[in-house]
């Protein structure tokens, strides 16, 4: 938990060099935040509606030894947003053509909720590609009406109205603790549900939250066990998208996988518990250097 002031975006990455840019996707202008010059490259995937400021408090630890890129992904953030339902194969599509177009032949990917899923289908299709697998509260795996109703109504409210209660709100809803959606972050937030482009997709990006598509996407435990990445779980026990036994489920079906549950946690463990989380992917990683 964190009620520290100084703790801002700005403060996080003040001392670093980064490089905050577009890159060109497969055609999709993709924002990419850009940091550290390890020979192994991490990427960062947010969750639904989403983008890559949910990153901001473990970039700086990583790119000690990594290279890092936190991206907004396929209609999410300041990315383009072509207007087709985001299904996970164009996701996973964009995230090789983003890798491609970077010249990423291999990478780390840590990803939470949305990102999780994105992450896991990619680990699935295209195994040469992905050194290890992190999935923090990854969704992907059920498809429970009552969740995805709450996302889909507390997204599209805040998305559709000028309001930034909404916004906030949508934001805590993600946390144990709600000091930890921070003014800042829903300043952020609000500013991208409010662009032209974001609202004119919402149904798009919302898509998962339909019950025929979401089946059509989801992980089964027989594609999860097809993972051979080296794969982290990390959930939160006050996860409001998904309870523990969701994890469990996931850490059975994945070969060889570890699952470590983070007390007083919501669905932003790498935000809300940021030295513990980026402690345990560090050592992680150290364990499955690329190969």
């Amino acid at each position: 938990m964190s009620n520290d002031l100084a703790r801002t975006i700005w403060t996080e990455l003040a001392d670093l060099d980064f490089r905050l840019s577009t890159v060109d996707a497969g055609g999709i202008p993709t924002r990419s935040l850009r940091t550290g010059d390890g020979a192994e490259a991490v990427i960062f995937l947010h969750g639904t509606s989403g983008h890559l400021e949910a990153f901001a408090r473990n970039l700086r630890a990583h790119a000690e030894r990594y290279s890092c890129h936190a991206i907004d992904m396929l209609g999410h953030g300041y990315t383009g947003k072509p207007d087709h339902p985001y299904e996970i194969p164009r996701y996973r599509d964009h995230l090789l053509a983003y890798m491609d177009a970077v010249g990423i032949g291999k990478a780390h990917i840590v990803g939470e909720s949305l990102g999780g899923w994105v992450g896991g289908r990619t680990a699935i299709d295209a195994p040469d590609r992905i050194a290890s697998l992190q999935l923090l509260c990854a969704g992907g795996t059920v498809a429970n009406p009552e969740v995805m109703e709450r996302i889909r109504t507390s997204t599209r409210r805040a998305v559709q109205t000028d309001d930034v209660v909404l916004t906030r709100r949508r934001m805590r809803l993600l946390m144990a603790d709600p000091a930890n959606a921070t003014e800042e972050l829903v300043a952020v937030r609000h500013e991208i549900y409010h662009r032209p482009g974001f609202v004119a997709n919402i149904d798009n990006l919302l898509c998962l939250q339909d019950l025929e598509t979401r089946l059509r996407n989801i992980l089964k435990p027989a594609d999860l066990a097809q993972i051979t990445a080296p794969t982290l779980i990390v959930w939160g026990r006050d996860n409001p998208f998904g309870d523990v036994p969701e994890a469990t489920a996931m850490h059975d079906a994945i070969p060889g996988s570890e699952l470590v549950l983070f007390d007083d946690c919501g669905h932003w463990p790498q935000h809300e518990q940021p030295d513990r989380y980026n402690d345990l992917s560090l050592r992680f990683l150290a364990k499955h250097p690329l190969k």
